[in-house]
C-alpha cells in the first residue's frame, strides 16, 4: 500500500501559506489550491468528498479561482457538474512559491 500524498497537517499548513500569500482568497479557495498542489484532488467532486464540503460550495470556489486567474477549468460533466481543473500560469507560479 502506498503512502498518502499528504497528511492533514501538511494540507493545513499549505492552505495557511496560500491564504497568507493571497489574503483575498477564502479558506476554501486556498484549500482547493493546496489540495491541487499536494495531489489530493484535481476535481470538484473529489475535493468535496475528501474534505466533507458541499459540492455546490466547491463549485462556487472553483469559479472564484477561475475568475482570479489561478485555475483553469479543463473539463466539466454536464450531468454531475464535476469540474476538473488545473493551475493556470499565475496559479502555478504561486504554488511554486510553496515548494521553496
Amino acid at each position: 500500500m502506498s503512502e498518502p500524498a499528504a497528511d492533514a497537517e501538511t494540507f493545513l499548513a499549505a492552505t495557511d501559506t496560500i491564504a497568507a500569500l493571497r489574503p483575498d482568497l477564502s479558506l476554501l479557495e486556498a484549500g482547493i489550491l493546496a489540495g491541487l498542489h499536494l495531489g489530493l484532488a484535481a476535481d470538484s467532486r473529489s475535493f468535496a468528498r475528501i474534505f466533507g464540503v458541499e459540492h455546490a460550495l466547491v463549485l462556487r470556489a472553483v469559479e472564484g479561482l477561475t475568475g482570479a486567474t489561478l485555475l483553469t477549468v479543463t473539463a466539466r460533466d454536464g450531468r454531475t457538474q464535476r469540474t476538473r481543473y488545473a493551475a493556470s500560469a499565475a496559479g502555478s507560479a504561486m504554488l511554486t512559491a510553496l515548494a521553496a
